[in-house]
C-alpha cells in the first residue's frame, strides 16, 4: 500500500538497541540505504535509538521517505526521531501497530527483542488469517533469527502449522536479499483466506 503522496513504504521492525554484535547496525544502515536507492521508504515505530535510529535516518540519508509512529509513552524510552521524516504521536501500542499496517507494502524485521518478536510474530498471524497479504521477510544477520526458523520447523514436525504456511516467513541473509524478496513474494494458497469484510448484521 502506498501512503497518500504516493510513497512505498515498508515497515521495518527492529530494536531500540543496537545489540551486541556489530554487523546488527551495519544491517541496519545497509537495509536502509538499500529500500531507498530501491525506490521504497520506511514506515516504522518512530525511534531515533538503536537499530530504529539507524535505518531511519539510513534510508532518510538515502533521499527515501520515513515515517515513524510512536507511541507517547515511550518517547522517554525509544528517543523520538522527530529530525528524521515524519513523526505521528499515537496513544497506544494497538494504534501504533495499526498505522504501521496500514501504510505498508511489506515488512521486514532486523535483529530486537521481545517487542520485535511481539509485531512479526502478530503480522505474520496477521497473514495466517487472511488480513493481509503482504510479504513478511526476515533478515537473518550472523544467524540471529536461526533459532526462530528451527522454531517454525518445529512447529510444522508438531502438526500446529502446516507445511505450507511456513512460507509466509520468508528468511534473508542479507539486505539485498531481503529488499529483493518483496518483489518475488508469494503467500502460500495454504492460508485461512477468511473474509474479514463481511460485518455482522446489527
Amino acid at each position: 500500500m502506498a501512503t497518500e503522496n504516493g510513497d512505498n513504504l515498508v515497515c521495518v521492525f527492529c530494536g531500540s538497541h543496537e545489540g551486541s554484535d556489530p554487523a546488527y547496525a551495519a544491517a541496519a544502515t545497509a537495509l536502509g540505504r538499500e529500500l531507498a536507492t530501491s525506490g521504497y521508504g520506511l514506515v516504522y515505530g518512530g525511534g531515533g535509538r538503536g537499530l530504529m535510529g539507524r535505518v531511519a535516518r539510513s534510508v532518510y540519508e538515502n533521499k527515501g521517505p520515513v515515517v515513524g509512529v510512536m507511541p507517547r509513552a515511550l518517547m522517554s524510552v525509544e528517543g523520538c526521531a522527530e529530525e528524521v521524516g515524519k513523526v505521528v504521536v499515537v496513544d497506544s501500542m494497538h494504534q501504533r501497530k495499526g498505522m504501521m499496517n496500514e501504510h505498508a507494502t511489506a515488512f521486514i524485521a532486523l535483529p530486537g527483542g521481545f517487542g520485535t518478536l511481539e509485531e512479526l510474530l502478530e503480522i505474520t498471524t496477521w497473514s495466517l488469517l487472511s488480513i493481509h497479504s503482504k510479504p513478511v521477510i526476515v533478515l537473518n544477520t550472523n544467524g540471529y533469527y536461526e533459532a526462530l526458523k528451527n522454531m517454525v520447523e518445529t512447529t510444522v514436525a508438531a502438526g500446529f502449522v502446516s507445511s505450507g504456511n511456513r512460507d509466509i516467513i520468508v528468511f534473508c541473509d542479507t539486505p539485498e536479499e531481503a529488499v529483493a524478496a518483496i518483489k518475488t513474494y508469494n503467500p502460500p494458497e495454504t492460508r485461512y483466506g477468511l473474509d474479514w469484510q463481511t460485518k455482522v448484521a446489527t
